[in-house]
């Protein structure tokens, strides 16, 4: 080979390099977040929060190099599909049939109220409307995972992506340290209290550390309830997607009508159904479940991590303050709907 084909060859080679730096980059970060969240008060924001964070401080400290945009963007977009199939091995249908109506008519009743408060009011705000929309998906049903999950839906940008998760993480950070000190005063049970805490908060890090004050019973009943929240993210999910596929429709001026073709579908959230209905068959071991959710979370911190990387701070000021006062304020109306909710449901 002569110098000429060296060079040449080497450059072939560049793009594969910058790929696979890029996708390192993003595991680290996954990892170092996983590392983070075994510590006090670290494992209140839980590893996606936590690599989400690490993402944005790195960009603004550090910088990503060019040529690794592919393998961070990579990570952001397939790797997070992948996780959240997995992620269905967390999902025990047959858990949240037995938790009964009660429980499943107020996970409904918790995401329509709070998806049209906080869309209404960053509408109000004057928030992007696609930002809107992932900020309200990730403040009803389940936080970060819910925001990636709905943005392919509403061809959302990669920026609105990574702000409405990284708003809905901090949201839920806060919310589960204001119920820890909440809970001995609340004057709920530990099952009331498991089912309030299961209602109203973003992530499932989040349920699991603020139910942790009233036992192990309230624990496993936050849990039901929130698995309850991210099954109904498949309906709607899909529900979203045909709106803004007729939305765009008329805002291009065209009269066709909306065939189901045109209309996107989630086919990686239906995975993640496909998913919870092998592990609710008890198929796979227990073991082997577990390990797949440990895989899922690594591979959705990943994502986060990708997306981290991709925001500018200066951008995170101009885009999220607006958004993150509706979800503070969708929030706080949530947690009080939540309150009276298990009361008027007899379930405190």
């Amino acid at each position: 080979m002569n110098h000429a084909q060296a060079l040449s060859s080497q450059k072939q080679s560049k793009p594969w390099i910058g790929f696979m730096i890029g996708i390192a980059l993003t595991l680290l970060i996954a990892l170092a977040a996983k590392y983070l969240a075994g510590f006090p008060f670290l494992n209140i924001m839980g590893q996606l929060v936590i690599a989400i964070l690490i993402g944005i401080v790195w960009r603004a400290s550090i910088g990503v190099p060019t040529r690794a945009v592919a393998g961070t963007q990579f990570s952001s977009k397939k790797l997070l599909r992948l996780g959240i199939i997995l992620l269905g091995m967390r999902l025990n249908l047959v858990d949240i049939v037995n938790a009964g109506p009660k429980v499943f008519l107020l996970a409904v009743i918790v995401i329509a109220f709070t998806l049209s408060v906080v869309y209404g009011l960053t509408r109000l705000f004057k928030v992007e409307k696609g930002l809107g929309i992932l900020t309200a998906c990730g403040t009803a049903i389940c936080g970060a995972a819910a925001v990636v999950a709905i943005a392919p839906q509403i061809n959302a940008k990669d920026e609105e992506t990574a702000i409405g998760a990284a708003i809905v993480a901090i949201l839920g950070t806060i919310f589960t340290l204001l119920y820890t000190f909440l809970f001995p005063v609340m004057g709920l049970s530990s099952l009331g209290y498991g089912v309030f805490s299961g209602a109203t908060l973003h992530e499932i890090a989040h349920v699991i550390a603020a139910a942790a004050p009233g036992g192990n019973q309230a624990v496993d009943m936050a849990v039901i309830v929130k698995l309850t929240r991210v099954a109904l993210l498949v309906p709607v999910a899909i529900l979203i997607g045909i709106w803004a596929n007729r939305t765009q429709r008329k805002e291009a001026g065209s009269t066709a009508k909306t065939s189901w073709r045109s209309i996107p579908i989630p086919w990686f959230i239906l995975g993640f159904l496909v998913v919870s209905g092998i592990h609710s068959l008890s198929i796979v071991p227990e073991a082997v479940a577990n390990a797949l959710v440990t895989a899922a979370y690594m591979l959705i911190a990943m994502a986060m991590a990708g997306l981290g990387l991709g925001v500018d701070l200066a951008t995170f000021r101009r885009l999220g303050m607006k958004s993150f006062a509706a979800g503070l304020i969708g929030s706080v109306l949530l947690s009080g709907l939540g309150f009276v909710l298990v009361h008027l449901l007899s379930l405190a």
